[in-house]
């Protein structure tokens, strides 16, 4: 198999928080970088979704740039994912 047809794993890394007007893009990476960056999701207990569309579109993006309106629909929907994992995990401790 040709390496040049396999496509590379893709991460990005976002930040939201009250004081943001819109969630910023806090890293991104193809390859060993995503894989690290899943690595740290993991160490410390970051929820995970996968959508090869949106983390293209979001890697067009540089680090701690917010993103544009155009994706906050896409975006509202990972952070709609977080948030039942997180209620799903707090009302199981």
């Amino acid at each position: 198999m040709n390496e040049k047809n396999v496509e590379q794993k893709k991460a990005i890394a976002l930040r939201y928080a009250e004081s943001d007007q819109a969630p910023i893009v806090l890293a991104k990476g193809t390859g060993k970088v995503a894989e690290k960056i899943l690595e740290k999701a993991e160490e410390n207990n970051i929820p995970v979704q996968q959508d090869p569309t949106l983390a293209e579109l979001l890697g067009q993006l540089n680090i701690n740039e917010a993103i544009p309106e155009e994706l906050y629909g896409a975006v509202a929907e990972v952070l709609a994912f977080i948030y039942q994992i997180d209620k799903k995990t707090g009302e199981s401790k």
